[in-house]
């Protein structure tokens, strides 16, 4: 799909030249809005990527970092719950899928298959939240120990809605 390729060597063009200041890319990190924002424009001949596409893409880059890293804290508090083998694995399936399916929604077969893609990882996000109150409510699990975890389901689910919000929005015009 023409657009579909465009959108992935735009996605990498952006990913090469964040790292490179003389493109003019300058970035605001925004922790409690869960989003980075690049505050100047990139040019190269005539062509010019608008704010819009590069926020929705710098974002979507982070949410792809943030839900891997979280798919590894799921697996470390999944390993101390022992003895609690259905619920572990329940924790595991979910908090695991949030991540491949942002992966997958990467190389979509256009924008509603990423759209739907983005759907499930925000239902896996849900059903994650779910887990790891049950295992607290529970007493499986301190809740010292799954604070962050909580705080980052939050931010990914944030981040899904918001996505998922914008790419919608793209789709009708």
């Amino acid at each position: 799909d023409k657009s579909t390729s465009w959108m992935k060597s735009l996605r990498d063009e952006i990913r090469t030249n964040v790292r490179d200041k003389e493109y003019g890319f300058d970035f605001i990190v925004s922790e409690a809005n869960d989003f980075i924002r690049a505050s100047r424009g990139f040019h190269r001949g005539s062509d010019a990527i608008s704010l819009k596409t590069r926020d929705f893409i710098i974002a979507e880059n982070k949410l792809a970092d943030l839900s891997t890293e979280f798919a590894v804290q799921i697996l470390k508090l999944s390993d101390s719950m022992k003895g609690h083998y259905s619920l572990a694995n329940q924790l595991e399936r979910s908090g695991t899928s949030i991540g491949a399916n942002i992966r997958e929604a990467k190389y979509a077969h256009g924008k509603a298959d990423f759209i739907a893609k983005l759907q499930i990882a925000l239902k896996e996000c849900y059903e994650t939240e779910y887990w790891i109150e049950i295992a607290q409510k529970a007493n499986i699990v301190s809740e010292e120990s799954v604070k962050t975890l909580l705080h980052d389901c939050g931010a990914i689910r944030r981040m899904l809605i918001s996505s998922i919000n914008t790419s919608k929005e793209n789709s009708r015009g």
